[in-house]
């Protein structure tokens, strides 16, 4: 005899929908518990924390496709998000512009290459970040095209930094790999408005991290657009007062700007050596980005000549 004798169509029909709708819902859920493991502040150190500035580099390719991945199905995780967004513009900086800056003259073409990509994900990183402002914000994105900046971060708040800063930095960093590229030149006013907002809400952030922006901002940009470097040793000393004195970043950002541009090989040679004096270890969580930034430092000792007029001094290290 058949137990479902005499029972609706419809009653399969609705037991299938319903057996589906929890599997989608349960999928769903899955999908959130690992989109917030992915982007907890707890697991920030996987990658920032590690001491293998090749295996980093290799592994974050895939990494970063697959955060991406999850964000196409959870487009409002704010978190997911952020982590996605900076993580393209960490690696367009670490890993593509750096060592593309350090290849020597014959080796062209394939700086290009690596600044081309660079320039790309440093874009795409701030078009992942952007809509969470827009999301939470309806009509900032259309206020901040129109230029109507006060309008457009008003409302923002010390929880959005990360977003303004993380955007800033790679709508900044675009532009400064390809200067000549009027179309994004035109837009740049809305990168500073957002990093300065940031400044205003929370100028401490990362430890002082965008004070460390600003140390290249006014030390990179010529007098007649806003180039100063009083105020850019001013950022630095703030950058050093925020992170304990323990940024390598400020000490790199001010002896490849100011310390050039006024011609001054000592205090160049002094802030680069104070970099390779930090212990890199110290602050786990910074410990990638401090030694990557003692290869750089190294790497700018041993071609001191090619900054300054004087060759007077050359060092030999290839740690």
């Amino acid at each position: 005899m058949s137990f479902t004798k005499g029972i609706p169509e419809i009653f399969y029909v609705s037991m299938l929908f319903i057996i589906v709708l929890n599997s989608c819902s349960i999928n769903k859920i899955a999908m959130n518990n690992i989109a917030d493991a992915l982007s907890s502040s707890e697991g920030n150190t996987v990658f920032t924390g590690d001491n293998d500035p090749e295996l980093v580099g290799d592994a974050l390719p895939f990494a970063l496709k697959m955060y991406e991945s999850f964000l196409t199905s959870l487009p409002h995780h704010y978190g997911l998000r952020l982590k996605t967004g900076s993580m393209y513009i960490m690696y367009a900086n670490a890993f593509l512009q750096t060592p593309a800056e350090m290849l020597s003259n014959d080796e062209s073409k394939k700086q290009k290459l690596l600044m081309k990509r660079s320039k790309n994900l440093y874009l795409r990183g701030r078009d992942i970040l952007l809509p969470a402002l827009e999301m939470r914000y309806p009509g900032f994105l259309k206020k901040l095209n129109e230029k109507r900046f006060d309008k457009a971060l008003e409302p923002v708040n010390k929880e959005d930094v990360p977003f303004l800063y993380w955007s800033s930095l790679g709508w900044l960093g675009a532009f400064a790999i390809d200067p000549l590229d009027m179309k994004l030149g035109l837009t740049i006013s809305a990168a500073e408005a957002l990093m300065h907002r940031a400044m205003e809400l929370d100028e401490g952030f990362l430890n002082g991290a965008i004070h460390d922006f600003y140390i290249l901002y006014y030390g990179s940009l010529p007098d007649y657009m806003g180039g100063d470097f009083q105020k850019a040793r001013t950022h630095f000393r703030k950058a050093l007062e925020f992170s304990k004195g323990k940024s390598t970043s400020a000490y790199i950002s001010l002896a490849t700007t100011v310390s050039i541009k006024q011609q001054n090989r000592k205090e160049f040679t002094e802030l680069l050596n104070k970099v390779l004096e930090l212990n890199a270890d110290e602050i786990q969580d910074d410990r990638l980005v401090n030694i990557l930034n003692q290869r750089k430092a190294r790497w700018l000792l041993n071609h001191v000549n090619d900054f300054f007029l004087v060759n007077d001094m050359k060092i030999d290290n290839d740690r």
